[in-house]
């Protein structure tokens, strides 16, 4: 049985299975009406994600219960996994609805440090990165000192921000991030020069929304991407083998760039359809060119480098 394919994380020194898990749909009562998960399944979930292999997670204050689920269920397995969590994350949960708010303030971002060590149940998180935030603010507020001084104080091992555009362009600016999280589908490659920029600098590069961004079969619909979809006729160039999510992941994992896609599904058959994806690795080259070709005349963007 083939093992995940793993990449160092940029220059952070960590090692990164190539299929990453998300947490978001862990996070009990939200906004988006998604249906809840409980705790038994939740941990069903989360340890089919160590069992099959998978060894980064990313989780975030924002994502309700999702934090403290992964401390009580896997707390005595954090070995066999690098931990990302977020800060600048001010939620309100209310009885049936999870509020996101962000405030960018020192005294935030430590009251995140403190509650999400707390809460996952461990000693150091391997990747703390800003939930959004503009290098204006971030700068101004001193907030990028706060998260060095929490990496020269051994609690948390690599700075990072999970951000897109347009905020991307003066965070790269910058030039002092580990890793970069961004938003990346085959039908929404905005984002590709980005990516290319970032691993310029060293850094790591996280994808999000790999699946979710786009194609008719994710779980949130989203009628612009799906609408790119349908102009580039992309179900011409689907084999007959390959379902829309494996054909979508693929590509993402294609891009040269990304060190990990992180997929988040609480659907057991779903999460063992990735872990066949992942494994069979990137598209063959032809197939991923004629798919930028397609995607870059409709939409302008792609892959620049």
């Amino acid at each position: 049985m083939s093992t995940l394919e793993q990449r160092q994380l940029g220059k952070t020194g960590l090692c990164v299975t190539r299929l990453g898990y998300g947490s978001m749909g862990l996070r009990g009562p939200n906004t988006w009406g998604i249906r809840t998960v409980s705790d038994e399944a939740a941990e069903r979930v989360l340890h089919a994600v160590l069992d099959a292999g998978v060894n980064f997670i990313d989780t975030s204050p924002d994502y309700g219960v999702s934090e403290a689920r992964i401390g009580r269920f896997l707390s005595s397995r954090r070995g066999e996994f690098t931990l990302a969590t977020k800060c600048g994350c001010d939620p309100i949960q209310h009885a049936d609805t999870l509020e996101i708010r962000h405030t960018w303030t020192a005294d935030t971002v430590r009251r995140n440090l403190e509650t999400s060590l707390e809460r996952l149940q461990t000693d150091h998180i391997d990747l703390l990165q800003f939930h959004g935030g503009d290098a204006a603010t971030l700068k101004q507020n001193g907030l990028i000192e706060v998260l060095q001084g929490f990496r020269e104080q051994g609690t948390v091992r690599a700075l990072g921000v999970s951000t897109k555009l347009p905020e991307i362009t003066d965070l790269l600016k910058l030039e002092i991030f580990d890793a970069f999280q961004l938003p990346y589908a085959c039908v929404a490659p905005e984002h590709a020069a980005c990516m290319d920029e970032a691993a310029r600098q060293g850094a790591g590069v996280i994808v999000r929304g790999g699946i979710a961004q786009g194609g008719p079969d994710a779980e949130i619909q989203r009628p612009a991407v799906n609408a790119v979809w349908a102009a580039a006729k992309l179900d011409e160039l689907l084999p007959a083998s390959m379902s829309r999510a494996e054909f979508i992941l693929r590509y993402t994992l294609s891009h040269p760039h990304c060190d990990t896609a992180i997929v988040g599904t609480c659907n057991l058959e779903h999460f063992a359809e990735n872990v066949a994806a992942a494994k069979a690795g990137a598209l063959p080259g032809d197939l991923y060119a004629e798919i930028t070709r397609r995607v870059q005349e409709i939409t302008g963007a792609g892959r620049e480098s």
